[in-house]
């Protein structure tokens, strides 16, 4: 069940989805590949040198962000997140839809030779997602990944409410547990790693999107479908803060 590649998808609105579509290939400067799905609502952000590891869904309920494991064996991936708590949220030909413990939905798929990450783009790279989680359920998430991703680098954040897994080198997209200050559903964002915060958010600005709050290294966005996400201080190539990258 050895995980091969990772993906981030980007969760908007349906009826917003061509604008979600248009400000994110410009972010990580790709293409958008021909739609599928029997709504047409699945597209992936081709990069022009290197293997994809972006996807962009519009949804009907929700929103966020989730992640995709790419597997060379999807049902002994499913079994082994089934056995340490998951749930099956959906079941498809070759591969599935499950939910942590703490109810935030990830899938597994097939892995299809992916190997080459997307360079920096712009001095950033989306790189992270980040999982919201409420104070009841931080630490059964936490161990619950850590369990599930056994190759990776489990180990504290930069601060107290946070805990991060480090895939492998050479995996384009990592994993941020955050504990919030408050009982709610579990739900997703993505980060971007920035080398200079202030440019790349003149340069989303630029793009539509618009700044929702500062925080210690960080500083949160709303895109042009409305999804909120953060440009983080990490260094874009090695996804780790300054002075622990």
């Amino acid at each position: 069940m050895s995980i091969r590649w990772t993906y981030a998808f980007v969760d908007r609105p349906a009826e917003l989805l061509g604008q979600a579509q248009e400000f994110w290939t410009a972010v990580t400067d790709t293409r958008l590949s021909a739609p599928r799905g029997p709504r047409d609502e699945f597209a992936t952000l081709v990069p022009a040198d290197a293997d994809a590891c972006v996807k962009i869904q519009g949804v009907y309920e929700g929103g966020g962000a989730h992640l995709d494991f790419s597997v060379d064996d999807v049902s002994g991936f499913v079994k082994t997140a089934l056995r340490l708590g998951a749930t099956m949220a959906a079941e498809h030909e070759g591969w599935a839809v499950l939910r942590s413990p703490a109810g935030q939905l990830f899938c597994a798929v097939p892995w299809h030779g992916e190997s080459v990450r997307p360079p920096v783009v712009h001095g950033s790279r989306l790189d992270q997602v980040c999982l919201d989680l409420a104070p009841s359920a931080y630490d059964a998430e936490v161990a619950f990944w850590t369990a599930l991703l056994p190759d990776w680098t489990s180990r504290p954040g930069s601060l107290p409410e946070f805990h991060v897994l480090v895939p492998p080198p050479g995996f384009p997209v990592r994993v941020l547990l955050q504990r919030l200050d408050e009982e709610r559903a579990a739900s997703a964002h993505l980060d971007l790693a920035c080398a200079d915060i202030e440019a790349t958010r003149a340069r989303h600005e630029e793009l539509g999107a618009v700044t929702v709050s500062h925080g210690t290294h960080w500083t949160v966005l709303r895109d042009p479908a409305g999804g909120t996400y953060c440009l983080t201080g990490r260094d874009p190539e090695t996804g780790g803060l300054p002075s622990a990258s």
